[in-house]
């Protein structure tokens, strides 16, 4: 599997679109990077540029982009209704495909010090990167903007930024860099003039004001539509929906006698994001993925899991069977995930309705996370075998093939360990489909139980085969003791699910 990261940065101009050219043209001229989406906003003043490659052709490809936009963007001449603190405001990068969140950490770092060391741009951390928690939020980070910036980053302390002096760079500003999961841009346009409306709807709906919890609002004036807009950051489409916040924003209009003129997307969008609201406002029952003719067109095309069986059956030692302990795992949350939907909706679990369907929503995330793990234990015991063919001629090569072997096998031995942890998560959260998940289904939800069991166990095997070979006994002992623990949990919930599957079967 292809590794891939996506890097969505924002730069501020919307009103200039040779300017932008120029940016995207520096983006693209990296090898291995493809470019997905640009969008400009001339009320915003603000352009959004997303693409995608391999983590080292991302990294380069946004810092040329970082480098290009301070050339070309003066801080001090630009004005726009989007807050902002930097030419290139934001560099967030997410993990798409075969790649860690801990990795991207690393390119979010590596990528702030080369811009405060070779640009003279301060660099702040931010998300899943930020060095300190009250720095996980943007809008802390931004607050004052370019201008009230200036003064605090060398007056207070609290504003120094990650990398680089405490001096703003007198035309691009600062830089805030981050990793954080993929996100949704979405505008809802209010037929009205009055900028308080938007204000009030977008403390409403937002998270930090008591609205939804994966909800960013503000509320801004579009002049040249003589109108006003409530624009949102929706950071987790699968807890908070659009179409929750739609509804929401709607019905807190017309409470001040306000019309929705239209909604927009900025940017790309999962699909998953468009079914929910498919579903919402269609009321569709029991609609399945699969009914997309796309998505079943692209189904009878994969021989994904036919390639898989065959390598898994060659002389190959990679996938092994950490790989096979994380597809268990997937299975298991693909079963559990269909048990919920078989049941949601359906007459007779009317009560048991929320708690299945935040089970069926978990389940679907635990299902991606599992097939990651799947990738990553295969490439994590490569690497293991690379670290053993070092030459080992001197004593240097020997000392230095130890270390690598040693620092490979305890990654080896981290991944299968994540399966064990997310193994454990998944059946804890089981009880509700177990308990009462449709009864025609309740095999398979016993047959689901046994695979996250499996998933478990295999991964344990994985973990202790790996810490045989590593030489720190304190991550040894640590590892080992955390396993035990985990085990007796797993244990004692797989035999309370197996007596509770037996039991409904028998009524």
């Amino acid at each position: 599997m292809r590794r891939l990261v996506e890097c969505i940065p924002n730069f501020s101009d919307g009103r200039r679109p040779e300017v932008i050219e120029k940016i995207v043209g520096a983006i693209k001229a990296v090898q291995g990077v493809t470019m997905l989406d640009n969008e400009m906003d001339a009320d915003h003043n603000r352009a959004v540029v997303s693409f995608v490659g391999d983590p080292e052709a991302v990294l380069e490809a946004a810092f040329r982009g970082v480098k290009q936009a301070s050339t070309l963007i003066d801080l001090t001449k630009h004005e726009g209704e989007h807050p902002r603190m930097g030419a290139t405001d934001v560099v967030p990068f997410v993990p798409i495909a075969g790649v860690k969140t801990e990795e991207c950490i690393e390119l979010a770092r590596r990528l702030g010090k080369r811009i405060a060391d070779e640009l003279a741009i301060p660099t702040y951390l931010y998300e899943l990167a930020a060095t300190r928690p009250d720095r996980t939020d943007l809008a802390i980070i931004r607050r004052g903007e370019f201008e009230g910036l200036r003064t605090a980053i060398k007056n207070d302390p609290e504003r120094a930024p990650d990398f680089g002096r405490p001096e703003l760079h007198p035309t691009a500003g600062a830089t805030v860099v981050g990793v954080r999961a993929p996100l949704v841009a979405y505008n809802v346009y209010l037929a009205t003039r009055d900028l308080r409306v938007a204000q009030r709807i977008a403390k409403a709906v937002r998270s930090r004001s008591g609205g939804y919890a994966h909800c960013k609002a503000l509320g801004f004036e579009i002049k040249e539509r003589g109108c006003v807009q409530v624009s949102m950051n929706m950071t987790d489409y699968t807890r908070t929906p659009l179409y929750r916040v739609f509804e929401t924003v709607r019905r807190e209009a017309a409470r001040w006698g306000v019309g929705v003129i239209e909604s927009e997307i900025v940017g790309l969008v999962p699909q998953g994001a468009l079914n929910a609201c498919s579903r919402f406002y269609l009321q569709l029952n029991n609609f399945k993925r699969d009914q997309i003719l796309e998505n079943r067109l692209a189904a009878t095309s994969d021989t994904g899991l036919a390639d898989f069986l065959n390598e898994l059956a060659s002389s190959s030692p990679a996938p092994g069977g950490g790989s096979v302990a994380a597809l268990n795992g997937a299975l298991g949350a693909a079963l559990l995930t269909m048990v919920a939907k078989l049941t949601v909706g359906k007459k007779g679990y009317e009560e048991f309705e929320a708690p299945l369907a935040e089970a069926r929503d978990r389940f679907i995330t635990a299902r991606e996370n599992f097939q990651v793990l799947i990738e990553e234990d295969a490439d994590s015991f490569k690497a293991v075998m690379a670290a053993y063919k070092l030459p080992k001629q001197s004593e240097a090569e020997r000392q230095k093939r130890s270390e690598a072997v040693s620092a490979a096998l305890k990654n080896a031995a981290e991944t299968p360990y994540r399966t064990m942890e997310l193994a454990l998560e998944a059946l804890r959260g089981t009880r509700p489909v177990v308990e009462h998940g449709n009864r025609n289904s309740v095999s398979d939800a016993g047959v689901a139980v046994m695979n996250l069991d499996s998933a478990f166990r295999g991964a344990r095997l994985n973990v202790l085969i790996n810490l045989a070979g590593i030489e720190d006994a304190q991550f040894v002992a640590g590892k080992r003791e955390a396993a035990d623990e985990m085990a007796a949990e797993v244990e004692a919930l797989v035999r309370e699910y197996q007596a509770t599957v037996a039991r409904r079967m028998e009524k």
